[in-house]
């Protein structure tokens, strides 16, 4: 508890927000009293994320001197408030900035969540009401866009009806062909999802959905194995009968959780076997503060992408990417050139964002991404000391 209180002190970018349903995941087979109890809880997979303590920070590097609150720019490219447009067809929909439980490697610490002693938040400005309408308006306005993510923070903490209310609005647009639900709440909080007028609702919203020929799907962020309980299970199975078309997971890959072959199958057949939840995306960790201990690198992400194929259903093979600042997802292969010696890789796209549509060297521009520099050879550790003295 003092190594927790630390790190909420000192270092957490995201408040410690935990559901029952994640805390009973944690070494689920430890006996009170067992011996090693303290050793195997801070092991824990779940743990690690969930309930960072200060001792699992990097000691020299806490986070990478390139770090920054908003790692991908969202706030930059909002169309309108919440509403973030960086790629051509395709929009995220943040329509709350709360979850039901908080991840400390939060790629979207800079706005979700309380405010910690290290990081003041960012607030949305407009009432939910507004904020909603001027996103659909946005779209309605909007014939390239087929694709919408609905996400926050989390769904599962946005009121029923309200939540209702925009996924019917979002089906009467012609354009929007593809509805993505972003719920963490489907692992952590499985209950939500079993909730009778909820799935009434969804069921509603799904069958208009099939009439207009407009696919639904949820996506939500398992990380280890054992978070894949009987109640996942009720919970997903429940979303399908209600008509989902997919349930897909988007996993991040980090350190002491998930970065053998070993443990991303286990969580993979776990998925797929347990749950029916289709193994869709493992993420590299994003470039926050403080972070520097969970993320891997290009290198070991490509090697883990190698060590993963053959083994799954090519169909639910999932694919490693790295969310590059500025140019979107991109598979760990597609790095264009890499200086494994100081962990920086390059990457190129093939579209504008709104942040460049007068920039016409924008697609032939070579952007960076960082490994953590404890991962890189000695040479390279002592560049950036030498570079970066002080961080």
């Amino acid at each position: 508890m003092a190594d927790l209180a630390r790190d909420q002190s000192e270092r957490a970018t995201m408040s410690m927000l935990i559901t029952p349903q994640m805390l009973n995941t944690m070494v689920p087979d430890l006996a009170p009293g067992e011996p090693g109890h303290l050793d195997r809880f801070y092991a824990d997979p779940v743990r690690r994320y969930m309930l960072p303590v200060f001792s699992d920070r990097h000691a020299e590097w806490p986070s990478h001197p390139f770090a920054s609150r908003d790692s991908l720019h969202e706030a930059e490219m909002w169309a309108v408030e919440g509403l973030t447009h960086r790629y051509p067809t395709k929009v995220l929909a943040e329509l709350v900035p709360t979850c039901p439980q908080y991840c400390g490697h939060c790629t979207r610490m800079d706005l979700v969540g309380n405010s910690t002693p290290q990081i003041t938040k960012l607030r949305l400005g407009l009432r939910p009401a507004d904020r909603l309408e001027r996103m659909l308006e946005f779209l309605r306005t909007s014939p390239s866009i087929r694709d919408v993510v609905v996400s926050g923070g989390d769904v599962a903490n946005v009121p029923w009806q309200r939540l209702e209310a925009f996924l019917y609005a979002l089906l009467d647009i012609p354009n929007i062909r593809d509805i993505r639900l972003a719920t963490k709440g489907l692992i952590g909080l499985p209950q939500h999802w079993l909730q009778k007028d909820v799935l009434d609702g969804l069921a509603a919203v799904c069958a208009k959905a099939r009439q207009r020929g407009v696919q639904i799907a949820v996506h939500t962020h398992a990380n280890a194995a054992q978070s894949v309980t009987p109640a996942v299970a009720r919970a997903t199975t429940a979303l399908f009968e209600a008509g989902v078309r997919d349930v897909r997971n988007q996993g991040v890959l980090m350190r002491g959780v998930n970065d053998s072959v070993e443990a991303l199958l286990d969580l993979c057949f776990g998925l797929l076997d347990g749950a029916g939840i289709m193994p869709y995306y493992f993420y590299l960790c994003d470039m926050i503060p403080h972070s520097e201990h969970w993320r891997v690198s290009v290198r070991e992400a490509q090697q883990l992408q190698r060590g993963m194929m053959g083994y799954l259903p090519g169909f639910a093979t999932p694919r490693i990417v790295c969310d590059v600042p500025f140019v979107g997802k991109r598979w760990i292969d597609q790095v264009d050139s890499y200086d494994r010696e100081r962990g920086i890789s390059y990457w190129t796209k093939n579209y504008l964002t709104p942040l460049e549509a007068d920039d016409p060297t924008a697609c032939r521009r070579a952007y960076p991404f960082y490994d953590p520099i404890d991962t890189l050879p000695q040479e390279g550790q002592d560049w950036w000391r030498n570079t970066h003295e002080g961080h």
